[in-house]
């Protein structure tokens, strides 16, 4: 899942960018608003994280004109000022959730995890066949053997298991699995696909990553 966060505080981007890592999200990171929404025109994000107040443009702007594009992409806003009018402003304009500062890094992960599963409709618990992904404590099992997985390796079965059916190609993957300096051109998902083929295929009589024909690759059932 890549997630784009919209601060001008450095060192609070900086902590959170970490700890969205640690959870294996791809991150990337912007300054100021109107950097901001460009890489949300030119990108694709499954979440953004937008602070209220930026230079070039606010976060109610920013929120305003991703709107009036109709892309409907999960915000969720963070204010400095806990006021009632400001957090109405916010969502108003669009933010799905707003966000007080200062806050307790597990409550913002768990605030996007949330706007992640109602945007796409989905249940906490991701089930493909007899394979489950529990995103909440990042556990992985094929029917009753628990399956380990690095972070990326994590990362992009989760987005294939969210995806189930849909056949991907390499670019949509990488686009929400690595971040925006990922290299296109290598041939790391492909890499990838074949380690987590190795721990969630081998062995097993059904075979649930599949790879799609002059597309990329697909999951089912």
């Amino acid at each position: 899942m890549r997630i784009l966060i919209v601060e001008d505080e450095p060192k609070l981007a900086s902590f959170v960018k970490k700890g969205l890592e640690e959870e294996s999200y791809a991150v990337d990171v912007a300054g100021d608003g109107a950097d901001g929404l460009s890489m949300v025109f030119t990108n694709v994000y499954d979440a953004v994280i937008l602070d209220l107040m930026l230079p070039k443009k606010s976060g109610i702007e920013v929120m305003r004109e991703i709107r009036a594009k109709k892309m409907n992409v999960p915000v969720l806003m963070l204010t400095a000022r806990d006021t009632l009018d400001d957090k109405v402003m916010g969502l108003d304009a669009g933010a799905d959730d707003y966000l007080t500062k200062p806050f307790a890094f597990q409550e913002l992960l768990a605030r996007l995890r949330s706007l992640l599963r109602r945007g796409k409709g989905e249940v906490a618990m991701l089930k493909v066949g007899d394979l489950t992904l529990d995103p909440a404590t990042r556990k992985v099992k094929r029917g009753s053997e628990e399956i380990t997985l690095t972070a990326k390796e994590f990362s992009l079965l989760e987005y294939l298991m969210r995806n189930e059916g849909k056949p991907l190609s390499r670019t949509t993957l990488s686009e929400h699995v690595w971040d925006i300096n990922f290299d296109r051109m290598t041939n790391v998902v492909d890499v990838y696909i074949n380690f987590i083929r190795n721990k969630v295929d081998k062995g097993f009589e059904k075979k649930l990553i599949q790879t799609v024909r002059g597309v990329g690759y697909t999951i089912k059932g």
